[in-house]
């Protein structure tokens, strides 16, 4: 009876997480200029043969843990922990303050639309923004408080990660 084919194990880059003989179609070849790991990679693919799946030491290679990334190779980015406040004037006199990124800081933005509402009496909703992320609708020009009752209320948010929206340009609260 004919033996069972067992599975290739593939040696996988270090830095690109392609395997080996991809790497230089890979999006970070670049790095690869003066990293030693090149070298390593290259000794244990010529040591290892294709029948037999092993490394050089007679081993399996371990398995590493997959590189998260995006069509295109390009890795996806964290997001900062910022909250940015913007106003937007509607209807001539009539303004919304916008409050986006609470959500970041571990923050209901339920509760937090609540406690808006209450401490300025004014109508305060959460709300899918244009880049489908929710952010918190204030009606009125509450822009000038804001800063100081969010960090009162919520002391998990410094001062520092607060932002406004001024003429198209971030401009820090502090």
């Amino acid at each position: 009876m004919a033996e069972k084919p067992q599975p290739v194990q593939v040696l996988y880059c270090g830095i690109c997480g392609l395997p080996a003989e991809y790497c230089e179609f890979g999006p970070d070849f670049e790095k690869y200029s003066n990293s030693k790991e090149v070298d390593g990679v290259s000794d244990q693919l010529q040591s290892s043969s294709i029948t037999d799946g092993t490394g050089p030491s007679g081993s399996s290679v371990p398995k590493q843990e997959p590189v998260k990334r995006l069509p295109g190779g390009k890795i996806k980015k964290k997001e900062k922990q910022e909250v940015i406040i913007e106003k937007v004037t509607r209807n001539k006199r009539k303004s919304i303050t916008t409050i986006k990124g609470l959500d970041l800081f571990g923050i209901k933005l339920s509760d937090a639309s609540k406690k808006l509402g209450k401490k300025f009496a004014t109508g305060a909703s959460v709300v899918k923004g244009p880049t489908e992320k929710d952010q918190i609708d204030v009606q009125g020009d509450i822009a000038y408080d804001i800063v100081e009752f969010i960090t009162d209320t919520w002391p998990d948010v410094p001062e520092t990660a607060i932002y406004f929206i001024e003429d198209g340009k971030k401009v820090p609260a502090v």
